[in-house]
C-alpha cells in the first residue's frame, strides 16, 4: 500500500471510528421527556399509552433509554404554568404538550427546550409558530386545525338534527377561540343562535349544561378534543340526559355515547408526536420541522344515541359515515 492509500485508509478508519463512537454515545444516552397535560393521569391513560407506543416503535424504551416526566393539571388549568416550570427545572430534552393551554404554559416557561404539540387547534393564530411550513422558534408538532372544521361540524349537526335553533359551543377556555369563531360565523349565516360556554372540570361541565338548559340551547358542539377527551363520556351522557344532539371531533366520543363525531382519534396524534421527538433527539431543530395537519377525517354516527333522542339519521349521512354504531 502506497503512502496515499495509507492516508486514505486512515481517514476512512477515523471516520468510521468516529461514527461508531457517535452511535455508541447515542445508544447509551438516556433521554428525558416531559409530558404536560391539562387532564388527570387516569383520564389521560389512553393518550399516554399511544405516546409510549410511538416511542417504543422508534427504539425508546421507558426505564431503559427513556425517562418520561409526567405532569397532569387534573383539569385545573391554572396549575399548568407551575408544572411547565417544573419540567424546565428538570432540564428535560423535550416537552410534549397537549392542548392550547398547556402549549401556552410551556411556551412561557422556555424558549430553548424543544416543545412538541400533540394537537394544537390553530398554532399560527395562537402565536405558537410563525407558520406551519416554517414554525421557527422551539415549537413544532401536530395541529388538528379545529378552526377550519367548525363550519363542517355545524353543517353535519344540522343535517342530523335540522330543527336545531340554538347551539351551545363547549370549550375549556378562551384560548380555544378559533373553532368557536368558526362555528359562530357559520351559525350567523344560517340563522342559528350560538352560546359559548367554558368549562374544564367535571363539576364545571355539570354547571355548563345547567346553563345551556337555562339559555334554551338545543344542541352542543364540543371543542378541544385533546382537553375534553377523557370527559367525553360525561359530556355525552349529560347531552343525552337533557335531550341535546351532540357533535364531537374525536371518534372515540361517538363510541362512548355521543351522537356524531367528525375528526381524527386524538390517540393517533399522540403516537405520531413521537416521530417529532425522535427527529429532535437526532439533531433536528423544532423551528425547521413543519407542523403536520390532518390529511383525512372520519365521520362516525351513533344510531343508538339517535334513537334515544328521537332522531332519524338521513340515509345520505349514513352512506357517508366511516362507521355507524348500532
Amino acid at each position: 500500500m502506497n503512502r496515499r492509500d495509507t492516508i486514505l485508509a486512515l481517514i476512512a478508519l477515523a471516520a468510521a471510528t468516529g461514527s461508531l463512537v457517535s452511535v455508541a454515545q447515542q445508544q447509551g444516552k438516556v433521554w428525558r421527556v416531559g409530558v404536560l397535560s391539562p387532564t388527570s393521569a387516569s383520564l389521560s391513560s389512553s393518550y399516554a399509552k399511544a405516546f409510549l407506543k410511538g416511542m417504543r416503535e422508534l427504539g425508546y424504551i421507558e426505564g431503559r433509554n427513556l425517562v418520561v416526566e409526567w405532569r397532569f393539571a387534573d383539569g385545573e388549568l391554572e396549575r399548568l404554568p407551575g408544572l411547565a416550570a417544573e419540567l424546565v427545572q428538570l432540564k428535560v430534552d423535550a416537552i410534549v404538550v397537549q392542548s392550547s393551554p398547556a402549549i401556552s404554559a410551556a411556551q412561557r416557561a422556555t424558549a430553548t427546550i424543544p416543545i412538541v404539540m400533540t394537537s394544537a387547534g390553530d398554532p399560527v393564530r395562537s402565536g405558537f409558530v410563525k407558520s406551519l411550513a416554517r414554525p421557527g422558534g422551539n415549537i413544532t408538532g401536530l395541529s388538528i386545525m379545529s378552526g377550519d372544521t367548525g363550519a363542517k361540524l355545524l353543517e353535519l349537526l344540522r343535517s342530523v338534527a335540522p330543527k336545531v335553533s340554538r347551539v351551545a359551543m363547549l370549550t375549556p377556555s378562551a384560548t380555544h377561540g378559533a373553532i368557536s369563531q368558526s362555528v359562530q360565523a357559520t351559525a350567523l349565516k344560517a340563522g342559528v343562535k350560538t352560546l359559548v360556554v367554558e368549562a374544564s372540570t367535571p363539576q364545571e361541565i355539570e354547571n355548563a349544561f345547567s346553563l345551556m338548559v337555562r339559555e334554551k340551547a338545543d344542541a352542543v358542539i364540543v371543542g378541544s378534543p385533546s382537553v375534553f377527551g377523557p370527559q367525553h363520556r360525561q359530556i355525552a351522557e349529560l347531552a343525552l340526559k337533557y335531550g341535546m344532539p351532540s357533535m364531537f371531533q374525536d371518534r372515540v366520543t361517538a363510541e362512548e355515547g355521543g351522537l356524531i363525531s367528525y375528526g381524527q382519534k386524538i390517540t393517533d396524534f399522540y403516537e405520531r408526536s413521537a416521530t417529532y421527538v425522535d427527529k429532535i433527539f437526532k439533531g433536528a431543530k423544532p423551528g425547521d420541522l413543519p407542523v403536520e395537519q390532518p390529511v383525512s377525517f372520519e365521520l362516525v354516527v351513533n344510531l343508538k344515541c339517535a334513537r334515544a333522542l328521537g332522531l332519524t339519521i338521513p340515509q345520505t349521512i349514513l352512506l357517508r359515515a366511516d362507521e355507524v354504531i348500532e
